[in-house]
């Protein structure tokens, strides 16, 4: 397992990426509708806001599950945003 301050980095990393790729799409595509990449860009802060608040959570029993069960849950919202990118 990743210590706590990667794990943090890698959703700073993986959610600004994904922000970043709407934003390419938008510029790349001026024609398209912008609603659409905006809201994946909204989907994202809301995943980043909702995974950091997990991160900072003080009550855990087993602190090592509960950092794996976020990278989990980090990689399976990536993938699904990365995919509705990829649909655009």
């Amino acid at each position: 397992m990743a210590n706590r301050r990667t794990l943090k980095r890698d959703i700073n990393y993986v959610f600004g990426d994904i922000i970043e790729a709407a934003y390419l799409h938008q510029i790349a595509n001026p024609n398209e509708d912008p609603a659409k990449s905006d809201k994946i860009v909204d989907e994202a802060i809301e995943g980043f806001d909702e995974m950091i608040g997990k991160m900072n959570e003080k009550n855990v029993e087993n602190k090592k599950q509960h950092f794996r069960n976020i990278q989990q849950e980090l990689e399976a919202k990536a993938r699904a945003l990365v995919e509705k990118i990829n649909a655009l």
